[in-house]
């Protein structure tokens, strides 16, 4: 699946998940903005499990094996959670660009 970047908006996916219709935009492989599920914030595909649980959790250095493991149920994955750190890392990158330019 084609990841979105700073030049694309993410284009609206329908499937069909679970017998009933499910609508997303990927932010990458794993992580999703799907309207109408945890108030539009980004989620792993396919659960209501907020990125950003995830990454605070890693924030306060839990290991990813003990995420896995209290989240079994949700199949989350490895490479789920380091897309989503990938993620994050850079959002804050452009962000913080915007504020004081970085030579090339």
């Amino acid at each position: 699946m084609e990841q979105a970047n700073e030049t694309t908006k993410p284009q609206l996916v329908r499937e069909e998940y679970g017998g009933e219709m499910y609508e997303y935009y990927p932010l990458g492989e794993y992580v999703v903005v799907a309207p109408g599920v945890c108030g539009g914030r980004p989620t792993f595909k396919y659960t209501r499990l907020e990125v950003s649980v995830i990454l605070s959790m890693v924030g306060r250095g839990i290991s990813i094996k003990e995420i896995l493991r209290r989240y079994h149920k949700s199949h989350i994955n490895e490479a789920a959670i380091t897309e989503a750190v990938e993620l994050a890392n850079r959002a804050l990158f452009e962000t913080t660009r915007t504020l004081q330019p970085i030579p090339a």
